[in-house]
């Protein structure tokens, strides 16, 4: 090991472990990490540390290849990807024929076992996997889902 009994290298080690530390300590002054959660102290930390990052980028203090330094001159132009409008009318229509055709009865079975398990703290998984086989779509197992658990909102960080 070439850096074994590297009083520097145990020094930094010894100084990122302290500071880690104090952040731990920080959490648990704030009542622990729901509470920490709940006061948006990780959405704060997070805002604060990639405002301080791109402005060492933009100030050039930190050197990021391609965006501010080694940039290419004459790099080329992507082409957008246009979806053809027709293509949504078709999937809408293969969407209401899906729905036709299945199971009614299956399908409200499997979500209201999905509603049902998600109002515990149970693996969703296999009744997701169930869910599809009758032929629920996407759209509906999360619209059961929200109606247990609500839509998550991010709280916005200034």
């Amino acid at each position: 090991d070439p850096l074994g009994g590297s009083y520097y290298l145990e020094d930094l080690t010894n100084r990122l472990e302290a500071e880690a530390y104090d952040y731990f300590d920080r959490i648990e002054k704030l009542g622990g990490v729901v509470e920490a959660v709940k006061q948006n102290f990780q959405q704060r930390e997070i805002a604060e540390a990639s405002f301080r990052y791109q402005a060492e980028v933009e100030a050039k203090q930190r050197i990021v290849v391609g965006v501010n330094r080694y940039e290419l001159e004459d790099e080329p132009e992507i082409e957008i990807l246009r979806i053809d409008p027709a293509l949504e009318d078709q999937q809408i229509e293969r969407v209401k024929a899906l729905r036709a055709r299945r199971d009614s009865a299956a399908v409200e079975q499997a979500l209201a076992r999905l509603k049902e398990a998600s109002l515990r703290d149970e693996n969703l998984m296999p009744l997701i996997v169930e869910a599809s086989r009758a032929y629920v779509t996407m759209g509906e197992m999360c619209d059961a889902l929200r109606e247990t658990w609500g839509t998550w909102r991010e709280t916005p960080v200034f």
